[in-house]
């Protein structure tokens, strides 16, 4: 009988992974260059610390303040706020490529799609990252003044992480699908709006297929991190669903090689 423990394991060359991490490396370089080359993204980072500068005060601001940021991670315009950044990150990032004509010129070029795809995405999740490490101030000052439970915070700020790179994916999925960034916006906000009042629906259905619209939506998920549990069950929903998106966008960047 053979010896199974000695055959050979197939690798994957040095020298193509290293080819695949240029191309990824490339093409975040050239994104995250567009992004902050460009005044538009210096007027995004400024209107949305300034929002978010609202909400924390916002949330401070009642008859009888706590020390904490629970009503402040908690607020729906938060991921409202998530929501239409999503949109807007990511409209451009494949939609203009078709639009210009810059996609054939990709898809032609020896890089795969999903670097492509990789690529662009990692691109607007540091971008999302960068502006979403500015609104640590906030916690931090709240530490200098009064004494709160951390706990909470970080696995707040963690399911707005989350939450924004899944949000973030499903923008790049979006865009993939058509050649106009206003179509992309509006298509990444229809999916997004869809899939978070997603758990309104148990209250018309009820019983078993009720719980599963509640689980879909990333709500339950993102309120159960607010609320400080870190339940894994939600962190890999999130993952699940980010890397989902990110396939689905990859099979439709494929499909424009066949047309």
């Amino acid at each position: 009988m053979a010896d199974i423990s000695a055959a050979p394991v197939k690798r994957m060359p040095r020298g193509m992974f290293r080819e695949m991490t240029r191309n990824t490396y490339a093409i975040t370089w050239k994104e995250l260059k567009a992004y902050f080359t460009q005044p538009m993204a210096y007027v995004v980072a400024v209107v949305f610390i300034a929002i978010t500068g609202f909400f924390f005060v916002d949330s401070l601001s009642g008859p009888l303040p706590l020390a904490n940021l629970y009503g402040y991670l908690r607020e729906i315009r938060w991921v409202l706020l998530v929501l239409v950044m999503g949109a807007v990150l990511t409209m451009r990032s494949i939609a203009e490529e078709q639009k210009m004509g810059t996609l054939e010129l990709l898809l032609t070029s020896p890089v795969r799609d999903w670097e492509i795809v990789l690529g662009k995405y990692i691109a607007t999740l540091i971008f999302f990252y960068a502006l979403l490490l500015l609104t640590m101030f906030y916690p931090l000052l709240l530490k200098i003044f009064a004494s709160p439970d951390m706990g909470p915070i970080w696995t707040g700020y963690l399911g707005i992480a989350l939450a924004g790179a899944m949000f973030l994916a499903i923008g790049i999925l979006a865009s993939s699908l058509t050649n106009n960034q206003i179509v992309a916006a509006v298509l990444t906000l229809g999916i997004l709006f869809g899939l978070w009042f997603l758990y309104l629906a148990e209250g018309f259905i009820g019983g078993l297929p009720g719980s599963a619209f509640v689980y879909i939506s990333p709500r339950s998920h993102y309120d159960a991190l607010v609320r400080g549990i870190l339940d894994t069950g939600s962190i890999v929903y999130f993952i699940t669903v980010t890397i989902s998106a990110l396939f689905v966008a990859t099979r439709s960047l494929e499909s424009r090689r066949w047309r």
